[in-house]
């Protein structure tokens, strides 16, 4: 039997490191070695911060976005006084708000799933924050959801599910154009196309359903 390679604590920290995403045996190896070569100040930095993430960071009551305001409160974008709320723009993760904050164009709010409608994954609607969604729809006055879903089989069947639940509400249903690479996961888009596809984007609302036309 080959001995470890790596001292113990430096290899916890690699197994560690390995459940990054992207991160494979190679990449958390050489991690682990720079983090070793960090000054112990800076590792203190770094180690108090992973450890009070949980307890700095929360999700908005509001949107399902990340938030740091203090008790609980509404994360920047749903707090701030010049986000338009008459459109919501819908998204599968967190990342996604910030791919498509990037391309500096979009001045609605958000709303955060949580994932997509995939049965294999053991994911279904009633899985998804689509309630809070009504509820929003309720309690506010919507002129336009747009369903930035990624362009993969999973989110183009939650953008069909979630038109057809919200069809006839009064407000057009719209989708990023598809500038988007087809099967892509629009998290890793770049700001550019993000900004034309936004720009773009088209209607998903059944021919003489209310308001069909995409409001700019």
């Amino acid at each position: 039997m080959f001995a470890q390679p790596w001292p113990e604590p430096l290899a916890e920290l690699i197994e560690m490191l390995k459940n990054l995403p992207g991160v494979g045996k190679r990449s958390a190896e050489r991690m682990a070695l720079s983090l070793y070569l960090w000054d112990p100040a800076k590792l203190e930095a770094l180690a108090g911060n992973l450890a009070s993430l949980h307890t700095r960071i929360h999700a908005c009551p509001e949107c399902g976005n990340l938030s740091d305001a203090p008790d609980n409160g509404p994360c920047g974008i749903c707090s701030s006084p010049v986000r338009d709320r008459s459109i919501i723009c819908v998204v599968e993760d967190v990342a996604q708000i910030h791919s498509l904050e990037s391309a500096g164009v979009y001045k609605g709010v958000y709303h955060v799933l949580g994932g997509r409608i995939a049965p294999l994954e053991g994911k279904f609607p009633e899985s998804l924050s689509i309630p809070r969604l009504e509820t929003r729809v309720a309690a506010g006055d919507i002129r336009e959801m747009i369903l930035a879903l990624s362009q993969d089989i999973e989110g183009q069947a939650t953008a069909v599910y979630l038109a057809n639940r919200f069809q006839g509400r009064g407000f057009a249903i719209t989708r990023p154009a598809r500038g988007l690479p087809a099967g892509s996961d629009l998290t890793y888009a770049d700001a550019a196309t993000i900004a034309l596809a936004l720009d773009a984007r088209t209607s998903l609302n059944r021919p003489g359903s209310e308001q069909e036309d995409t409001p700019r």
